[in-house]
């Protein structure tokens, strides 16, 4: 777990009271006042989920790059498949002009969805897109398929618990996230063969853009730092067993920066002699519908930002972080 950031446990408001769902989401919300980051046990979701999708995943990035560039989507702006090293920056969502971040990762969404037309026309088809697999290797698809339902199911826990702790109805962000856009990223920071460029990190100085990322990942040097509201950075401990959630821009705005959305970045291993490692992380990055309005649900403050829907704010983003 981690030395420097909250652990909040959900077993009492995963298997207890109304009461005890409450005591949980006030600590959600005393910690996201301070810092948008933090981790937490007691989830449920099963270990070989993870070991499963994690063993898969290290099976897909260890082929030659020629084998992985087959599960790269024919049109590069198609935010599903492969992409390899220096595909992004992430620190030009927020406006500083890095190297491309020393990454390569696979994007997907969920696998299917209803024949309905908020998913098949209009705004639809931006978002509900057909993932691309790679032949190889066996089982990675379903693996993944489990750790997203899995996924889904605990972020409308915390969605639940977000309401509450911000003073709101359990079910007020239900309707919102039904329908929801999430995409997973599963990140691959290869061992370092050379000397990275003048400012280049394994990912650059970021927030994310959404709702909630649940986050799991590799204890391993050269990981994931966090910036806190005085600006100065903490390491994060992401252990297998447990998960690092962090609030988005989204969830931000939507509370009017009552919750705070933390820039982070991960950091190169240290020059320190020791071998090269490589790291994994896999990345939920809960998403509400496309038409969800975010405003502000802050009383009587006066609003910080005008109202967004999620999806033109999401475009916007990935269009900011392609070098």
């Amino acid at each position: 777990m981690s030395a420097t950031l909250p652990v909040i446990d959900l077993t009492p408001a995963l298997h207890g009271s109304a009461a005890d769902r409450l005591h949980v989401a006030q600590h959600i919300d005393r910690t996201c006042r301070e810092i948008g980051f933090f981790t937490i046990c007691g989830h449920g979701v099963p270990r070989e989920l993870m070991t499963n999708l994690r063993a898969r995943a290290y099976d897909f990035f260890n082929q030659p790059v020629e084998q992985k560039l087959l599960a790269a989507p024919a049109d590069p702006k198609v935010p599903r498949g492969y992409r390899a090293l220096g595909f992004e920056a992430l620190s030009f969502g927020n406006a500083q002009e890095t190297p491309p971040d020393l990454k390569e990762y696979f994007h997907f969404g969920r696998e299917s969805w209803p024949d309905d037309a908020y998913y098949t026309t209009g705004e639809g088809p931006r978002y509900f897109i057909p993932n691309v697999w790679p032949a190889t290797p066996l089982g990675w698809r379903d693996a993944a398929h489990a750790y997203y339902a899995a996924m889904e199911g605990l972020t409308e826990q915390m969605m639940a618990l977000t309401a509450l702790g911000l003073g709101l109805n359990e079910s007020f962000f239900a309707d919102k996230i039904d329908r929801h856009i999430t995409a997973m990223r599963i990140n691959h920071y290869p061992a370092a063969t050379a000397p990275p460029i003048p400012g280049q990190l394994r990912a650059g100085a970021h927030t994310d853009y959404g709702l909630l990322t649940i986050l799991n990942g590799e204890n391993v040097p050269g990981g994931l730092q966090v910036q806190t509201r005085a600006g100065d950075w903490l390491g994060v401990e992401t252990d297998p067993d447990t998960f690092v959630v962090n609030i988005g821009d989204l969830l931000m705005r939507w509370t009017n920066d009552r919750w705070v959305s933390n820039t982070h970045r991960v950091v190169n291993p240290p020059d320190d002699g020791r071998p090269a490692q490589a790291r994994l992380s896999i990345a939920f990055f809960h998403h509400p519908n496309y038409d969800a309005q975010i405003e502000c649900v802050a009383g009587d403050d006066e609003p910080k930002y005008p109202p967004v829907s999620s999806g033109a704010y999401r475009d916007l983003r990935y269009r900011q972080t392609r070098v």
